[in-house]
C-alpha cells in the first residue's frame, strides 16, 4: 500500500515501483498486489485507488 494526500493513485503506484517496495516479495509464489490510494483533504475521504497485480 502507498497512500497520498491530495495526490493521485497513479503517483502512489509510481512510488511503489520507484522505491522497490514490492521487490522483497518477488520470489514469493503468492500473488503480490500493489495498491495506490489517494485521500482528499477537502472531502476527508478516499478520492481514488488503483490495484496492480
Amino acid at each position: 500500500f502507498e497512500f497520498k494526500l491530495d495526490g493521485s493513485a497513479d503517483e502512489a503506484l509510481k512510488q511503489i515501483e520507484e522505491k522497490g517496495y514490492a521487490r522483497p516479495y518477488a520470489s514469493d509464489k503468492r500473488p503480490v498486489y500493489k495498491i495506490g490510494v489517494s485521500f482528499s483533504s477537502e472531502t476527508g475521504t478516499i478520492d481514488g485507488w488503483k490495484v496492480q497485480a
